[in-house]
């Protein structure tokens, strides 16, 4: 599954290119004012913090909220207090599109990941264009010398990886690189199964200069309570917030 996301994704961006070439994106990117310091909002504090995120659909759910106004969505998160707003792009199974990127961008004052299977500069170029401060890197997704290539490139335009990892060995190639910013998906993308303490048996391993992101399998306060109680500065928080009152919802989770 994780292969044909990044495959379509690398081929709807290669689609977007003939129409846009790499060097007028570029040019966008680099006009751009400076990215919000993504570290900084999301350093470790005396409460978890969350990032919020904006997503219709997924593979393993199918349909969860049809948000035709993302950028009212992502709104309602800062209100609520979410720290970021993590935005889907990725058009095949997620239903999301760069100009929902950029809607939300436009709303809130808050850092704004793009998140999407990114394994091709394009892509990092794309979302500094349409005004991302954080480009998710999946390390399952990508060989060691395409990763740092990737992660070298978001650094030189200013943003922030938030580096995704599912295993220890993972979690050592993210920080080889120097990462500041490493989450780990509870939800291996090869066979969509969860695996909520695997957070907890990784977590150790990031050092406490780095800043820890648990992804995934946050349903309720006592999820997000779990990841707390295991060392998480952050958690990412989606389809618990699409499908109900999101800053109900936030209040709740940020009162762990």
């Amino acid at each position: 599954m994780l292969s044909e996301l990044l495959a379509g994704a690398i081929a709807d961006a290669e689609l977007r290119r003939q129409d846009r070439p790499y060097s007028v994106v570029e040019a966008a990117a680099l006009a751009r004012p400076a990215a919000i310091d993504a570290l900084s909002a999301l350093a470790p504090a005396e409460r978890v913090k969350i990032i919020a995120e904006v997503k219709r659909a997924s593979p393993s759910r199918g349909t969860l909220a049809e948000i035709r106004d993302p950028a009212a969505l992502a709104v309602s998160y800062e209100f609520g207090g979410a720290s970021a707003i993590s935005v889907l792009t990725e058009g095949r199974r997620f239903l999301g599109s760069l100009a929902d990127l950029e809607q939300v961008r436009s709303a809130v004052s808050v850092p704004v990941l793009r998140k999407d299977f990114i394994g091709d500069p394009y892509q990092v170029l794309e979302a500094r264009a349409a005004g991302a401060d954080l480009v998710l890197l999946i390390v399952a997704a990508l060989d060691q010398a395409t990763l740092v290539s990737l992660h070298d490139l978001v650094r030189e335009l200013g943003m922030t990886a938030l580096v995704e990892t599912h295993s220890a060995d993972e979690v050592d190639r993210a920080l080889d690189l120097g990462a500041g910013l490493v989450g780990v998906n509870a939800r291996d993308l090869s066979t969509f199964d969860l695996d909520q303490d695997l957070f907890g048996r990784l977590a150790d391993r990031i050092p406490s200069g780095v800043v820890r992101v648990a992804e995934s399998a946050v349903k309720s306060a006592a999820d997000v309570a779990h990841y707390r109680a295991a060392g998480a500065d952050v958690v990412l928080v989606g389809e618990a917030l699409v499908t109900s009152d999101p800053i109900r919802t936030l209040t709740e989770f940020l009162a762990v």
